[in-house]
């Protein structure tokens, strides 16, 4: 690592003679010009995998499902307009719901979101790319795919028809609910993992791409608001990723995870699955209040007041709403000591997101605005978001939720959340930043126009719902008396539905116009931050070079800042080996301490997201062999990708990056991406089995007896063999890992084969125990979660052989040495894992029962 005193400081380290040389210059960009071309040719350009195409076919593919899911709500209005219409039969219109609310919460808001950022966060940290774009374009191909499918099987009458969150029993009963439950929770779990690879991309890269001297205290806080919602997504997708294995095994296998009659029960479902979904709501809405925190300041002409408060008000938020989620289920007749607590968080997090707002106008009162098209937009949204905010202070009241609790009051909360938090801000984010995207400014009067259409839509359609759920009308039905004498309500939202929509029409029509006007001047707003180093005459390799930071907006606080960047007078100015590159810094401080090799254009993560989708697809239509086929082609596509495309030997140990600093090509341990991404990865699988181990636990709280004494228990003595034997494949790993530093290959060599044994023979153990037992998973939910546990645990034993043999093959092919060995550091933090994995598990299940006996 880089030293604190061999980093430059000051203008001092902005001095580089070799730059003074037009002919260096040039010859240094036709480099970069040659490595970050895109490629010829519509095929080859869809494989490409710079992160900034990537987010531009993310956005424009969630604005496409937005639109659709517009659609659709445009639809259900026209059948609510006056009542008792029949323009959509009662089944069309569960379709119609179910499939409107799915896309806007798995298919737009939080894609959208990390669309957005995947273009966003390279300018903003002044880096080439993020560390794993083939991570990114894997991540958006498994989204398209598995957005098609959901989206489309309303064309063939097959859509999901029981509500976007899907309560058991309804929807796991399959003589009550046809397909499509099962492509609703197999198309969305197939969506989650892209959420998830994406997740891990954002992180990694603000922890480890920002540019040299950007420390955290200086990252901008569209990074932390970036980075605090990634680490949400962490924890809030996974139990709902454990939900849907528990819904798929009931209704594909009959294990009665939700069945009552059977020992389950269909609250374990609504845990889970508010588990993700409240904390899904500021997922989408933080990334919200980061546009404004960047587009704010710009219009202030100031710094952002209060940015400690800021940072600590996004972590509070996040915090908090992990501790709200039972809200949604106040009137399912939980104790009043938990509804008196949930009532007190769902209260408490208001706090937070007062600081936050509350700062952006105490920055614009401090400042000299200047009124614009965004920030319209950014006013607009708070004033809608306040509403939905303060409707949602009275439903985190117990006994005022009894009364509105399902009725079309809540939908009007929802939505004024939503779009005020959601929607809103992204137009005024688009009207900003399409000028850095695009080169174009959009037109302002059209902006304008569509904003006022927009407001007073958006108050049109949702307002009146307020009072038409008081006076007593439910969700999700699609048609009412006239006697309820709510007619006009619904027809004034009706017709604010079509206003809105009109609204958002305009913006089309604006963004269809823009390829016509005249290039915008290069930073139009005069901001202060990295990603307005653009130029609309960029080339695709970015800025030119790597910045040293010195302020939260070196545009404005560092003296000929713009002019030294476009000169060279930073890091990483040219691409000598003719590799795509980027600097990886130190996670606290930003020091420089290696050059990552990036990837380049591949069609293996679009075969990769391909085979993976067939998985998921194929289960749905109960086509396990060809499905089975489709795991074996994608476990070769990952193999392949990482044999070829990761942990590369380079051809020399170092390069030199500027200013006298000279950095390794190849980094392992805490210190690599590539190690972050494992423990980032294993930290969400960990919290999907979390979610697996409180349905046991749950089911232990609600039933007078569990286990129960007439049915069978897996015993002590296997899940302890099998405890030892993954505990033994841990240390042999581990003891692998130290020896090869050491230069002990042989020694390494033949550990690993022995952890692979003791792996491998884990297997049957923790198998041995339930079906030595005879224990029938279909007959009661204590069979069938201990199955589930055990199931879950020996196939990560089997993805844990799988690694050890990887490295073993890495390692005997010279690909793997003592001084190049990210490879087994990487799976020693999956061994990890694996063995907390282990131990929780055989203790639940084998000492568990004997503790309560």
């Amino acid at each position: 690592m880089i030293p604190p005193a061999a980093l430059p400081a000051g203008p001092a380290a902005e001095d580089r003679t070799d730059q003074n040389d037009p002919a260096v210059r040039a010859a240094q960009e036709d480099r970069l010009r040659a490595v970050w071309q895109p490629p010829s040719g519509l095929f080859l350009r869809w494989t490409d995998v710079n992160n900034n195409r990537v987010g531009v076919w993310y956005t424009l593919t969630a604005f496409g499902f937005v639109l659709f899911a517009g659609v659709l709500a445009l639809i259900m209005r026209t059948q609510l307009a006056v009542p008792e219409n029949d323009l959509v039969s009662a089944n069309s219109f569960n379709q119609l719901f179910t499939l409107h609310g799915s896309m806007m919460m798995f298919l737009f808001a939080v894609p959208m979101f990390e669309a957005v950022s995947i273009i966003l966060l390279p300018q903003l940290l002044g880096a080439r790319d993020l560390p794993f774009p083939r991570l990114s374009a894997f991540g958006y191909w498994s989204f398209l795919i598995g957005g098609v499918f959901v989206s489309g099987s309303i064309f063939f009458d097959a859509a999901p028809d029981g509500g976007w969150f899907m309560y058991p029993p309804l929807t796991t009963r399959t003589d009550l609910s046809g397909l499509g439950a099962d492509i609703w929770m197999l198309g969305l779990s197939f969506i989650e993992v892209s959420s998830v690879a994406a997740a891990v991309e954002l992180i990694v890269g603000v922890l480890k791409c920002r540019p040299p001297g950007m420390r955290l205290n200086l990252m901008p806080l569209y990074a932390w608001y970036i980075l605090v919602v990634a680490v949400m997504i962490l924890f809030a997708f996974p139990p709902l990723i454990a939900g849907d294995l528990l819904f798929e095994m009931e209704r594909l296998l009959g294990w009665p995870f939700f069945d009552a009659a059977k020992g389950g029960d269909p609250l374990l479902w609504q845990h889970l699955f508010w588990i993700f979904g409240h904390p899904e709501v500021y997922i989408v809405f933080l990334p919200s209040i980061a546009l404004f925190a960047m587009l704010i300041p710009t219009f202030a002409q100031r710094h952002l007041l209060g940015y400690p408060w800021i940072v600590l008000a996004a972590v509070g938020t996040a915090f908090l709403s992990f501790g709200l989620w039972v809200h949604h289920m106040f009137a399912t007749g939980l104790p009043k000591i938990s509804l008196a607590f949930f009532s007190a968080a769902s209260e408490a997090v208001a706090i937070p997101t007062g600081v936050q707002v509350f700062a952006f106008i105490a920055t614009l009162w401090a400042g000299k605005v200047k009124w614009s098209t965004p920030l319209l937009y950014a006013v607009g949204s708070l004033a809608i978001f306040t509403i939905g905010g303060l409707t949602g202070v009275m439903v985190a009241v117990a006994p005022f939720d009894w009364q509105a609790h399902d009725t079309y009051f809540i939908v009007a909360h929802l939505h004024y959340v939503l779009i005020g938090g959601t929607l809103l801000p992204l137009f005024g984010g688009l009207y900003y930043y399409w000028p850095l995207i695009t080169g174009k400014r959009l037109s302002d009067r059209l902006g304008r126009t569509a904003f006022w259409i927009l407001f007073t839509g958006a108050n049109l359609a949702f307002f009146p719902m307020h009072f038409s759920g008081l006076d007593g009308m439910p969700r999700r039905v699609f048609t009412y008396p006239a006697e309820l004498g709510i007619g006009g309500l619904n027809l004034a939202s009706t017709i604010g539905a079509y206003l809105f929509a009109s609204g958002v029409a305009l913006i089309c029509l604006d963004l269809a116009r823009s390829p016509w006007r005249q290039k915008a001047p290069r930073n139009p707003w005069n901001a202060g931050t990295l990603e307005w180093l653009a130029h609309p005459e960029d080339e695709n390799w970015g800025i030119r070079s790597v910045p040293l930071i010195e302020s939260r907006y070196p545009i404005w606080d560092q003296p000929g800042f713009v002019e030294k960047v476009d000169q060279g007078r930073f890091f990483l100015p040219d691409a000598e080996e003719g590799r795509r590159e980027t600097i990886i810094t130190s996670v606290i401080d930003a020091r420089p301490i290696a050059v990552a090799r990036l990837g380049t254009p591949s069609v293996v993560p679009m075969i990769t997201a391909v085979a993976l989708g067939s998985v998921f697809i194929l289960t749905t239509y109960h086509l396990y062999t060809v499905a089975l086929v489709g795991a074996v082609a994608t476990l070769a596509c990952v193999l392949y990708w990482l044999w070829t495309g990761t942990a590369e030997i380079p051809e020399k140990r170092e390069k030199p990056i500027g200013h006298g600093l000279t950095v390794p090509l190849y980094l392992s341990g805490p210190s690599a991406p590539g190690w972050w991404a494992m423990f980032i990865t294993m930290l969400a699988d960990a919290t999907a089995f979390s979610g697996l181990v409180f349905g046991y636990y749950f089911f232990w709280t609600v039933h007078p007896e569990f286990p129960p004494a007439a049915l069978p228990d897996p015993g002590v003595q296997w899940p302890m063999i099998a405890l030892g034997l993954t505990a033994v494949s841990w240390a042999l790993t581990i003891g692998a890992r130290e020896v090869h530093a050491r230069g002990q290959v042989a020694a390494t060599r033949l550990m690993l084969a022995l952890g692979i044994a003791a792996t491998l023979a884990s297997i049957p153990a923790g198998l041995a125990g339930p079906w030595l037992a005879g224990m029938d998973p279909a007959q009661h939910s204590y069979p069938a979660i201990v199955w589930t546990l055990a199931i879950w645990t020996v196939a990560h034993a089997g993805v844990g052989a799988i690694c050890q043999s990887y490295t073993l093959a890495r390692s005997l092919a010279g690909r793997m040495t003592p001084e190049y060995d990210a490879e087994i550091r990487n799976i020693s933090v999956f061994l990890h894992f694996l063995l907390f994995t282990a131990l929780v598990t055989y203790a639940t299940i084998g000492l568990f029962p004997e503790a309560s006996a």
